[in-house]
């Protein structure tokens, strides 16, 4: 271990220069804060965003079909084309590439194809070393393809960090750093000071940095990048066209949509929680809504207060957690506040409304006080797919004619890229090691449908709000979700 580790592990200082000490900014009012707040995602207000593609007019036929244009549609496009050049695949989106989940996604990245570690350990124990060396060779694959098709997507590679919010918490960091040093990650437990040295918050008692093998992406200019690439490869994409139904034909399958059909032998569902007529992937998946601010981009003097030098992609350790990483341009993107819609409502009011922001603008007022004077430039909710186990699924339908990927339960910006290939691997009949794992074999479980789906959610999300601080039945609840085995 090296002598800088060593300090950090011990809770001392790094040995970089000290903090320069924060004044106290005018504070803003949260009202004020968002007056001037655009209700959109900052990653689609970009002026070099790629044209959309035709929308499907015609009736035509494909060797593949992939439903959805996201990044688990993309990545299942691309990969397709690599591995069988031959093959005429079509791509259809409802919208526009990035507008759905993939361009309102935090874009922290790592080796992880399940939600964290942890996470991996709790539901595949038997299978964590082969999930570990598939979640490495998908990073991997992940960089070589952006290399490969020259995707400017803001990539930085400078790990991603936990940071405890309460000294209570720093023992679970401890057990997480060791189940990481055994699974061979390059991690550094850091006290207190250390972890604010890092980057300052009055509310971090201390952090896990994982410092390799994970970072933090532009999600909308990944999700164009794939699609320049797709479309170079022979891929075929439609944009503004939405699934309307699905028929099972016995050797093809018959997809309908607004102004146009495909027909094909083999469909890929990209999907996620949009519904597309096959009623069992509803059942295993549900929409809850995450909602993310951006702020004006920092000055180099409003950025001196927090450190924050080696910009790494940050989760907090809170039930509702918090994460937040920086942009190209020294925006932070902060997110959290997670809520359900009845029936998975795609498009909620309260998204549109400045008032669904407040609580969010005030953690983040708490979490960095010194940046009291900072202004927020853009707001807005974005879905994940949710699912019991918290990792991407491959299922199979119409009689194995079609598989549906999805369940990425917020870790989807890099895993989608496994997921895809899982899912053309079971789509295709091909044998590859994931195939003999239960991530492969397992599909989650049932979700309660409404309205008891809604009332549960109501209640989790209400006890996750002051589930810390205040314990009681709160935090009872909570884990008894855990022992049905969902991801909390």
């Amino acid at each position: 271990m090296s002598k800088s580790a060593q300090l950090y592990e011990a809770g001392m200082p790094a040995p970089a220069a000290a903090r320069q000490a924060a004044r106290k900014p005018d504070a803003l009012s949260v009202e004020d804060a968002l007056s001037r707040t655009k209700l959109s995602p900052y990653w689609l207000d970009n002026p070099d965003q790629p044209p959309a593609e035709p929308k499907l007019t015609r009736d035509t036929k494909a060797d593949l079909l992939i439903v959805g244009g996201g990044f688990t549609g993309l990545w299942a496009a691309v990969q397709a084309k690599e591995q069988m050049p031959e093959l005429d695949v079509v791509v259809i989106e409802a919208g526009r590439v990035a507008h759905g989940a993939s361009g309102r996604a935090g874009g922290i990245i790592s080796t992880s194809v399940m939600h964290g570690l942890p996470n991996a350990v709790r539901v595949f124990p038997n299978d964590i070393d082969q999930l570990e060396e598939f979640g490495h060779r998908n990073l991997d694959g992940f960089e070589e393809t952006l290399k490969r098709y020259g995707i400017d997507a803001d990539i930085e590679w400078n790990g991603e960090m936990t940071v405890a919010v309460d000294p209570d918490h720093v023992e679970h960091l401890r057990a997480d750093y060791d189940l990481h040093k055994q699974h061979g990650h390059d991690v550094v437990l850091l006290g207190e000071q250390a972890t604010r040295e890092q980057l300052d918050s009055p509310l971090f008692a201390g952090a896990l940095w994982s410092r390799n093998r994970s970072g933090i992406v532009h999600p909308a200019k990944l999700a164009w990048g794939l699609k320049r690439a797709a479309l170079a490869l022979g891929v075929r994409l439609y944009e503004y066209s939405p699934l309307t139904s699905v028929k099972d034909e016995g050797e093809t399958v018959f997809v309908k949509t607004l102004d146009g059909s495909v027909r094909a032998p083999r469909v890929l569902f990209g999907s996620g929680t949009a519904k597309v007529g096959i009623p069992d992937i509803n059942r295993r998946v549900l929409q809850v809504r995450d909602h993310v601010l951006a702020t004006e981009p920092l000055t180099e003097e409003q950025l001196a207060r927090i450190g924050w030098k080696n910009r790494q992609g940050i989760y907090d350790t809170r039930t509702q957690l918090n994460y937040f990483r920086l942009t190209k341009n020294n925006n932070i993107i902060f997110g959290g506040l997670v809520s359900y819609h009845f029936d998975g409502d795609p498009n909620p009011a309260q998204d549109g409304q400045r008032e669904t922001y407040y609580r969010l603008a005030e953690a983040f007022y708490k979490t960095f006080p010194q940046l009291s004077d900072v202004r927020f430039s853009h707001a807005w909710g974005g879905p994940i797919d949710y699912c019991s186990r918290g990792s991407v699924f491959a299922k199979r339908y119409l009689g194995g004619k079609g598989v549906f990927v999805a369940g990425y339960t917020g870790f989807g910006v890099a895993a989608s890229r496994f997921g895809a290939f899982m899912g053309l691997n079971i789509l295709f009949g091909r044998s590859s090691p994931e195939q003999e794992l239960d991530i492969a074999k397992l599909s989650p479980t049932y979700i309660p449908p409404e309205p008891v789906r809604w009332l549960a959610a109501k209640v989790t999300f209400h006890a996750f709000d002051g589930a810390d601080a205040e314990g009681g039945w709160k935090r009872a609840w909570i884990k008894g979700i855990k022992a049905m085995g969902f991801p909390m």
